[in-house]
């Protein structure tokens, strides 16, 4: 049974930072395709960034250069590092396997 668990989230005044991890269990993590997704208040789910199992890396466009995405497979952990926070990146934050598959995720709200 596939479980992630999300956390690292908070409140946190703009140009702040947080890194959130996502601990996976239930599948062969080392080899699996890992995204972040988000959910802004009033607004869709909107697709962050994705780890292949190689560690290559992909980001949308408006997080490049801010966000760092990453896994520790020898702790089936796969981390999202948000750098220089801008009140427009407040939002829930789930970490997602290729099924689709997502935690409970986690809140991290941005204000001055």
């Amino acid at each position: 049974q596939v479980q992630l668990v999300e956390s690292g989230g908070g409140s946190l005044h703009p140009g702040g930072s947080l890194r959130l991890p996502c601990v996976a269990s239930g599948f062969t993590f080392s080899t699996a395709q890992m995204s972040w997704v988000r959910q802004a208040p009033g607004k869709g789910l909107e697709w962050a960034s994705t780890i292949d199992s190689g560690g290559s890396t992909s980001y949308i466009g408006t997080v490049k250069g801010q966000f760092t995405m990453s896994r520790d497979n020898n702790k089936n952990t796969l981390y999202l590092q948000l750098n220089s926070l801008k009140p427009e990146d407040t939002a829930v934050y789930w970490c997602q396997d290729l099924e689709g598959e997502r935690g409970r995720g986690t809140q991290v709200t941005v204000s001055s």
